[in-house]
């Protein structure tokens, strides 16, 4: 097999993934501001589900602690699951980024429930040596 001009190195493909798992983890942490800096300082987060866009490091940073604060006062732990990632090479050190992303709520003592099931499509770039996301926008399955 040869390599084609749509693949993607496999330590990218490595560092990648832990990007995105680590984001999970920190968002459903509650480690707001580590998670905003999974972004560009002047990343994007677009979904329907949300009112309007979130740029910025401040609004990530506030969003999330806006996201974990719910979940608690519902009495919840949620955890963002992401499968399906699927990389293609961009221009330089910018890649295209589409994955599937499922987020479940689990009462405390409780049963778990599906919230939402979604598909994110992601920017990402190389910022301070580092892959970053510089614009992300979620779409909704039910939409």
């Amino acid at each position: 097999m040869t390599p084609s001009d749509t693949d993607v190195d496999a330590t990218v493909l490595a560092q990648l993934h832990q990007l995105y798992a680590r984001q999970s983890h920190l968002i459903d942490g509650g480690a707001a501001d580590e998670w905003a800096r999974t972004f560009t300082p002047d990343g994007e987060f677009r979904s329907p589900s949300y009112p309007a866009p979130v740029v910025g490091a401040e609004e990530l940073t506030a969003f999330a602690e806006r996201f974990f604060a719910a979940a608690t006062a519902a009495g919840e732990v949620h955890r963002h699951v992401i499968t399906n990632v699927d990389v293609e090479p961009g221009d330089g050190d910018t890649l295209a980024v589409r994955a599937y992303l499922q987020i479940v709520a689990t009462v405390r003592g409780g049963k778990s429930r599906v919230v939402r099931f979604t598909t994110l499509t992601d920017r990402v770039v190389r910022h301070d040596d580092a892959w970053r996301i510089a614009r992300r926008i979620v779409r909704r399955d039910d939409f």
